[in-house]
């Protein structure tokens, strides 16, 4: 899943109280990091659309093999395998997988909130993955990234809100 997979740790890390998204601070301590934008202190709104590798593999750490398993198996989200040799990596890297229908019908339940979660951690959730929003639209989502044999893959996983209130005729 790679980066898609914050998603799915913000959820976890909300829901079982490891993070909050008012006062959750990742704190950088001068590593060397792949980003600048990385470089920073990051409350989890920002690590989350700056996808900060280094913040989320704390998040997991935090979060443990044993809780981590659970709450994946709670959200049937696709086959991840997860120990303490790969906490930290294992949507980055390995035999961890999701398909693209399983994506989408994870992402599906989150958005008619059909997950095993309280409401309280799928809105906050939401507000998060907001990517932009104006009168009309709201796109919320996350970019997933991985570099495999030499080739960039990339995607993006989400959904895209229409309000019912349509535009003027003339509206550009």
């Amino acid at each position: 899943p790679a980066s898609t997979f914050k998603i799915t740790n913000t959820l976890i890390g909300l829901e079982s109280g490891i993070v909050d998204a008012d006062t959750s601070i990742f704190y950088y301590h001068g590593e060397e990091r792949a980003l600048e934008n990385w470089k920073q202190d990051l409350n989890l709104h920002d690590a989350f659309h700056y996808s900060c590798v280094p913040c989320y593999q704390e998040l997991a750490r935090n979060i443990g093999v044993k809780r981590m398993n659970e709450y994946l198996e709670l959200l049937k989200y696709g086959h991840m395998i997860v120990d303490s040799s790969n906490i930290d990596t294992f949507w980055l890297e390995g035999k961890s997988q999701i398909t693209q229908f399983e994506q989408i019908d994870f992402l599906k339940r989150l958005y008619f909130e059909e997950l095993e979660i309280s409401t309280t951690t799928l809105k906050t959730l939401k507000d998060i993955m907001i990517i932009e929003e104006d009168a009309f639209t709201k796109l919320s989502g996350k970019t997933g990234w991985v570099i495999r044999n030499g080739e960039n893959k990339g995607w993006f996983v989400g959904f895209w809100i229409f309000r019912t209130k349509l535009p003027p005729q003339n509206w550009t």
